[in-house]
């Protein structure tokens, strides 16, 4: 019998551990994290709780909709459910219009134009 063992690279595991505490130390940097550590896990407006398991469902509102204001006293936050935050943009894109929306460009060529012409031509 032959006792093959895996080759275990220790250098790998170490870069493997290092690169994913760099990155859960960046994302507690982000207003997410940052509004989640600050606030009980419920939401804002139907008042639903949330766990580990469902955390994902909870979101951060911004009170002004400047997803670039993001204040350290987390006072532009609100923690909503994702009903309650698409409810939330649903009712301020009715108030305000749909700030995306783009204006059709002029038409800049008429298609009926020959029409006239072309009807009075008769098949014969």
């Amino acid at each position: 019998m032959s006792t093959n063992k895996p080759n275990f690279d220790s250098s790998r595991l170490d870069r493997i551990v290092a690169d994913a505490r760099a990155s859960a130390a960046e994302r507690e940097k982000g207003y997410r994290e940052r509004s989640l550590k600050m606030y009980p896990w419920v939401c804002g407006r139907c008042a639903r709780e949330f766990t580990r398991a469902n955390l994902q469902e909870l979101t951060v509102h911004h009170r002004n909709h400047n997803h670039d204001d993001n204040p350290a006293d987390g006072s532009n936050w609100e923690l909503l459910c994702v009903y309650c935050h698409d409810n939330e943009h649903s009712r301020y894109i009715d108030h305000t219009g749909n700030i995306e929306e783009e204006k059709a460009a002029a038409a800049t060529s008429n298609p009926f134009a020959a029409l006239r012409e072309l009807m009075g031509k008769k098949s014969g």
